[in-house]
């Protein structure tokens, strides 16, 4: 795997499949956009590479409490703006400078961009949910812009 990618992961749900280890083993950075469940999976996540995490909706507790629900970090000269679910974001990214909205939630893999953003929700990567597929995200720049595409896992 590539150092300069960054692992995008979400809606764990207290069920960190193997696959998921190993598709994330070798990325230079992991992003969690939140509903963890198991406050483990972000030391066993972290053991991989860096580890930024956001507080999804079924996160509860100390461990859950000490996350923040949203957060900006810049990776590879990009500007990544977190947020667990996409519809509580309340202002307009492009005009702040954000390169990538991270986000999770619906379970549903999406890459889009909108107005010069990249809008990445890598899927779920836990248990399944409805008949949506098991996935994670790699996100990286290129040619200053950013770049993403979805991984399936084979579960």
């Amino acid at each position: 795997m590539d150092s300069d990618r960054i692992g995008v992961i979400s809606d764990t749900h207290g069920l960190l499949r193997p696959e998921a280890l190993a598709a994330l083993a070798g990325v230079g950075h992991i992003l969690h956009g939140g509903d963890i469940s198991d406050p483990a999976h972000l030391d066993r996540l972290a053991r991989i590479a860096p580890l930024h995490a956001i507080r999804g909706n079924v996160d509860r507790g100390d461990w859950a409490d000490a996350l923040p629900e949203t957060r900006t970090i810049t990776l590879a000269g990009m500007q990544i703006y977190m947020i667990h679910d996409l519809k509580a974001l309340d202002f307009d990214p492009a005009a702040r400078g954000i390169d990538v909205v991270i986000s999770g939630h619906s379970h549903a893999p999406r890459i889009a961009e909108e107005g010069g953003v990249l809008y990445l929700n890598p899927g779920a990567a836990g248990r399944r949910r409805f008949r949506l597929p098991i996935t994670l995200a790699y996100l990286w720049a290129e040619n200053g812009r950013p770049r993403a595409e979805l991984h399936p896992l084979p579960v």
